[in-house]
């Protein structure tokens, strides 16, 4: 199989460890990094015996490369992803998407048009304890809880799209169901944008999904927990634990079945290596990747109503 030749663009917290992904997958060869500071671009470079550059146009005149992550600011999602895959360039962007749906619909669109795969980093998804969790029943309600401590390096969106965008993401995929009403409720803390908020999704087909995230907690936490028809799901995305409960065939009051409780847990995975992994492979087979830019747009479009009505209180 011949190599991929792979590029970073933006060589921040999260892109130094992008770079770090590709150098290390056999199918790959970390041709760049592109940062505009300079001396960020050279140092990760260095460390990968890949070449440093601080004007991404470059590899596209020079046609150097197969495949890039887009770890840029969410500002400049639109036109740096738009640039490659105009160029026939495989774009795996971070999350969110875009700033707007029309952006992220000119991305879908382009990528369609020149057959480029367009893969959206929601990290989350490739949580083994996701991972896992089987798809037999859709559920009828769901509850999320995404606790975090502040943390200034992500202040430049409000927290439904920092934090609350991950279980939208996932909440979706999983019911596969219009949302036909949305209630939501928030306030700014620290930030001038909102640090904690609560939604209410309602689909179509009868779900219901509350959501709650916090970047201003004192404890970290991130869980879901799902009620299906024959069982209640808990996921512990931080500790990667998996637990159902379902009823057994034996009783523990006269007429009431006993509860069954199984757990499984998962060894700790390298999440961001699965994702870039599944870029690769589908850039190889011409599969849909697990978050396409279509699961991207959906997540987006959501986040946006909820912030939408965030502002409107």
């Amino acid at each position: 199989m011949k190599k991929l030749r792979c590029a970073v663009i933006g060589t921040g917290y999260l892109g130094k460890f992008h770079a770090q992904k590709y150098a290390a997958l056999p199918e790959c060869e970390l041709v760049a990094v592109v940062d505009i500071n300079a001396e960020a671009a050279h140092e990760v470079a260095q460390q990968h015996h890949a070449l440093a550059l601080t004007d991404y146009h470059a590899l596209i005149a020079d046609q150097a490369v197969d495949a890039v992550s887009i770890v840029v600011p969410t500002t400049l999602h639109h036109q740096v992803a738009k640039d490659f895959l105009n160029a026939g360039i495989h774009v795996l962007v971070e999350k969110p998407i875009t700033v707007t749906v029309a952006e992220a619909d000119e991305l879908i669109a382009i990528a369609k048009l020149k057959h480029c795969v367009l893969q959206v980093g929601h990290l989350e998804r490739f949580n083994p304890a996701i991972l896992a969790l089987d798809h037999d029943e859709k559920p009828l309600f769901i509850e999320s809880h995404r606790l975090s401590p502040f943390n200034p390096r992500a202040n430049d969106v409000s927290v439904v799209l920092d934090l609350m965008i991950h279980d939208i993401d996932i909440i979706l995929a999983l019911v596969d169901s219009t949302i036909e009403r949305i209630d939501a409720s928030g306030t700014a803390v620290l930030t001038q944008g909102t640090d904690i908020a609560n939604a209410r999704l309602q689909f179509k087909n009868g779900c219901v999904a509350n959501v709650t995230a916090s970047r201003i907690s004192l404890k970290q936490e991130r869980k879901m927990r799902l009620f299906r028809p024959s069982a209640y799901i808990s996921v512990d995305f931080q500790n990667r634990i998996l637990t159902k409960h379902r009823t057994g065939s034996k009783e523990m009051f006269p007429g009431i079945p006993e509860i069954e409780r199984e757990e499984s847990s998962f060894a700790s995975g390298d999440a961001l290596l699965a994702e870039i992994t599944d870029f690769i492979q589908c850039i190889h087979t011409g599969k849909t990747p697990l978050v396409s830019g279509e699961a991207g747009r959906q997540a987006l479009e959501t986040a946006i109503r909820i912030t939408d009505l965030l502002h409107a209180v």
